[in-house]
């Protein structure tokens, strides 16, 4: 077969095809982080256990998502990608029949845990993936249509999850995934494009503090932000910390590290990083608090904040593809600070509503901050790739997922430190969030002075004989 993912991407059928196996898979990942938490209570009755312990149902695959991350970013580097992401898409799949068939809450935790893994290995190679997928003056174009995919994702979620329920039992929520994983890995093994390996081996003491890290870290704030025990969420707290330390110590030295600080000192590069750090951190400031507020203090019922709501990331499903095609013509730091300035006046204007606010006005909040988020989050990403080595592309991709858990880990706490203010809080988050936004506004239009390196041309490849 021969390869065509050299500098140019792929040719137009196989991009296709290709883009069809990536979106497929990347529906699920996303799917899956929310399909579950509408059958939470369905699960805890049907496995005879306490409301709060079901939680981990949700708990184990997200932080599975976090701890692999970046390990599986750089074994995409040494493996190549399309072998990371077919390997975690069949585990996917695996896990998913194996949550089909739990019959008791740790073995569904454990399932989700392993469905996690196999989630991470789909998202950590993800933007790698779509990069030697599309030439590099259309790449804009892809990573707004990624943006477009995961969007919708977010949309259809709980949506799905409650027709599911309405007609079927919660391990149907799992079971769908079964025939879509099998054709998107059916595709994918014909259609995804080869990428070189750099050689070498995983740092395995690297993984292991990596897993330390971010798992003692989001554990300990868990334990603390709901009130558990003081003494356990503070040692787990510290371990991670530590532990984080200890990562970045054995990182300095290396020429391909783990955490990848020899991208982090491209200016450009950590720029980006850090709007995109402060976009999702605005984002989940929102998301945490505006339930709450439309429910308790506008009196709205659950269906119609769900309603209202929604015109947040349909609003991104618009913006996205065609920042992505800006992209490809105009600065992104300049499309990135142009949309964070709107989502910081969408959300200046969801925190100033009065309890009686219309309807329309609060759509109108919503649809300002997706249309913000929009048209930032597509540039950037594009730009992130862009100012990466093509051979240091895994790991930019996995630091850029990283980014985006640490900003909604981060803007989580926060909301959740401002809701024990009581209704006040809910407006102060709100504020913060705009105020976040704005700031990662600034920063983005910083960026205008700098641009990525140039890319350098891959080597021609043989074509494999047939």
């Amino acid at each position: 077969m021969t390869d065509f993912s050299g500098q140019d991407g792929l040719p137009p059928r196989a991009r296709y095809w290709a883009t069809a196996a990536i979106w497929l898979a990347l529906l699920m990942a996303v799917i899956d982080s929310s399909i579950a938490n509408v059958a939470l209570p369905t699960i805890a009755r049907d496995l005879h256990t306490a409301a709060a312990t079901s939680i981990w149902v949700v708990n184990a695959y997200q932080l599975a998502i976090v701890v692999a991350l970046l390990p599986l970013a750089a074994l995409g580097e040494i493996v190549t990608y399309r072998r990371v992401f077919l390997a975690g898409l069949l585990l996917f799949v695996l896990a998913s029949i194996g949550c089909c068939c739990a019959r008791s809450l740790p073995a569904l935790t454990l399932a989700r845990a392993v469905q996690g893994l196999g989630a991470a290995g789909v998202m950590a190679v993800n933007p790698a993936l779509v990069r030697f997928t599309y030439p590099a003056a259309q790449l804009g174009r892809g990573v707004g249509l990624n943006a477009l995919v995961i969007s919708v994702a977010s949309v259809i979620g709980p949506s799905l999850a409650s027709l599911i329920l309405a007609h079927a039992s919660w391990p149907w929520l799992f079971a769908v995934n079964v025939p879509t994983g099998l054709a998107a890995l059916a595709v994918g093994i014909f259609a995804l494009p080869r990428s070189p390996k750099s050689g070498g081996r995983l740092d395995f003491v690297s993984t292991c503090l990596n897993v330390a890290a971010y798992g003692g870290t989001i554990l300990g704030l868990d334990v603390l932000m709901r009130g558990g025990a003081v003494l356990p969420g503070a040692a787990s707290l510290t371990a991670g910390i530590g532990a984080g330390w200890l990562l970045v110590r054995r990182s300095l030295p290396q020429a391909r590290p783990l955490i990848p600080i020899d991208l982090l000192r491209n200016r450009l590069f950590a720029l980006s990083i850090l709007t995109s750090v402060a976009s999702f951190t605005a984002q989940m400031l929102a998301f945490v608090s505006l339930p709450f507020m439309l429910q308790l203090a506008m009196h709205h019922t659950q269906v119609q904040t769900g309603l209202l709501m929604t015109a947040w990331p349909l609003a991104v499903g618009v913006a996205a593809p065609v920042a992505g095609r800006l992209a490809d013509r105009y600065p992104a730091a300049l499309l990135g600070g142009f949309g964070l300035g709107l989502l910081g006046a969408g959300l200046f204007l969801l925190a100033a509503m009065p309890p009686d606010a219309a309807n329309g006005t609060i759509v109108c909040g919503m649809a300002l901050c997706g249309l913000g988020f929009g048209f930032f989050q597509a540039p950037n990403n594009r730009t992130l790739l862009s100012a990466a080595p093509r051979s240091r592309t895994g790991a930019a991709g996995g630091l850029l997922a990283s980014a985006r858990l640490t900003g909604q880990t981060s803007g989580a706490t926060l909301a959740a430190i401002l809701l024990g203010l009581g209704t006040v809080g809910l407006s102060w988050s709100l504020w913060l969030g705009g105020a976040i936004a704005l700031v990662g506004a600034g920063v983005s239009l910083s960026r205008l002075k700098l641009s990525p390196p140039a890319e350098t041309p891959a080597p021609p490849r043989k074509a494999a004989p047939p």
